[in-house]
């Protein structure tokens, strides 16, 4: 498909600005600059019009219109990825985030959730019936895009990936087609779906199920000195391998940030932070997780009984909008200790004081599905680290991104070989390493459902080329 680099017609776009029950923003109207704005400050890209959809009409309107008129089209959802996806210079940009509605169905243990919607929309409504399904660990991040890549949080040892979790969707396809995909309807689609990212159409609802969750859950951070991170990292590990479902256990290493519940003459300091969460009965987690609070000498311990949708937004104060942020990452099966030494040595030398890496623990249920049962195919990884490089002056950038680019280089060969879809910053042949052995089953449902490569706004699938 030829994408244009300049806009369409004026007055063919506002022509299908009057079709349209939500807002059609061009660059001179006053609302522009700030829709046009996400998450990540490094993105600064002017689309031709941005629709802000307020109903599946609307999607269906847009996506017609940009393959009619071939223009480049980005969908935004919660508008939070790193990769910037969103947005797109000169085409068409559809804002989904007014449709954000949940509704759950508690007896059921459902829940049905518009691509608006963030983490802590859907769990405030789910919470409020005791109930939650694994997300991420952000509550400004929209569930869309983190479900479509894969979705993987606190509760991801216990009851899978948010792809695990997913009943059904409602998508427009670049047809202009909006279709049902389940297990029994369309299941190609279904299956691509689920960890694909938005290669595949527009989600306009998301059905999933739900878990008994909370309301209080045994959560908190346990910080110590950046000098003790080689042994906690050890005794992290290795508590991890034969910890149960229900226990997790992350580790962040970063400069202290002035929290209040750390002491002030640690306050910028390095740090290794470790994360604790028991998704199953409060006293059966203190026992459990005895050996992570009772290790070493830690400088804090807020490990305690949380209210589940509070500890969701408990990073939130990090990872605020606006600030230059570049991502890269790997998976592990395992961490082994010439991988510890490469990564403290690293943390020592962060370019930032927000910057940060950290090792999230996966494994557990989500291990256990099938490798090719869901598009996600990274079921052996046990551990998915994210090196989160964050800056505030431009000037900064290349020195930034060199630095993110090494560290990733140095730990290739402790890896799987296996990147996670969401966190891929840029182009850079990642996309193939976060699709891993699924890519060419993903290029079929490509072909069929996106011949065109419609939607190419994303980690792109290329479609097989017309004979």
């Amino acid at each position: 498909m030829a994408v244009t680099t300049t806009p369409v017609d004026d007055g063919a776009i506002n022509g299908f600005g009057e079709e349209l029950r939500g807002d059609l923003l061009r660059p001179a109207d006053p609302n522009y600059d700030e829709a046009r704005s996400i998450w990540n400050g490094m993105i600064d890209r002017s689309p031709a019009a941005i629709v802000r959809a307020m109903g599946v009409s609307d999607v269906i309107a847009t996506v017609n219109f940009a393959r009619e008129h071939e223009m480049r089209l980005a969908i935004r959802g919660g508008g939070h990825n790193i990769a910037g996806n969103a947005v797109c210079d000169d085409g068409l940009m559809l804002d989904l985030s007014a449709m954000r509605s949940v509704r759950v169905t508690p007896e059921r243990k459902t829940a049905r959730v518009e691509p608006g919607a963030t983490l802590a929309d859907f769990d405030h409504e789910a919470q409020a019936f005791g109930l939650a399904t694994p997300l991420g660990i952000n509550s400004t991040t929209g569930v869309a895009g983190l479900t479509l890549g894969g979705g993987f949080g606190w509760l991801t040892r216990k009851y899978g990936m948010t792809v695990d979790n997913l009943r059904s969707v409602d998508v427009v396809t670049a047809d202009g087609e909006l279709r049902r995909a389940s297990e029994d309807e369309n299941p190609d689609l279904f299956w691509g779906i689920r960890g694909g990212g938005g290669n595949f159409g527009v989600v306009t609802s998301f059905e999933f199920d739900l878990h008994e969750v909370g309301p209080a859950v045994l959560a908190g951070m346990v910080v110590y000195r950046g000098a003790d991170a080689p042994n906690v990292l050890r005794h992290v590990r290795d508590f991890n391998a034969d910890a149960p479902d229900e226990s997790t256990v992350w580790v962040v290493l970063r400069k202290a940030p002035p929290l209040p519940f750390l002491p002030e003459d640690i306050h910028g300091e390095d740090v290794i932070v470790v994360v604790p969460f028991y998704a199953g009965d409060i006293a059966e987690g203190e026992a459990v997780l005895a050996p992570i609070r009772e290790y070493g000498d830690p400088v804090a311990d807020g490990v305690g009984p949380h209210r589940y949708a509070e500890f969701q937004r408990a990073f939130d104060p990090l990872l605020t909008d606006g600030a230059r942020n570049y991502w890269k990452s790997h998976n592990f099966s395992t961490i082994p200790d010439e991988a510890i030494d490469t990564v403290v040595e690293y943390a020592r030398n962060l370019p930032t004081a927000q910057s940060e890496i950290f090792f999230g623990q996966i494994g557990g249920a989500m291990g256990r599905v099938p490798t090719d049962a869901t598009a996600f195919p990274h079921r052996d990884a046990e551990y998915g680290m994210n090196v989160h490089t964050r800056w505030e002056d431009p000037a900064m950038d290349d020195a930034c991104i060199a630095w993110s680019r090494e560290f990733f280089d140095a730990m290739a060969t402790y890896a799987t070989g296996g990147v996670y879809v969401n966190f891929i910053s840029e182009r850079e042949g990642e996309e193939t390493l976060g699709y891993g052995e699924n890519y060419d089953r993903l290029v079929d449902v490509k072909t069929t459902y996106d011949p065109e490569n419609l939607f190419r706004m994303n980690q792109n699938v290329e479609p097989e080329p017309a004979a």
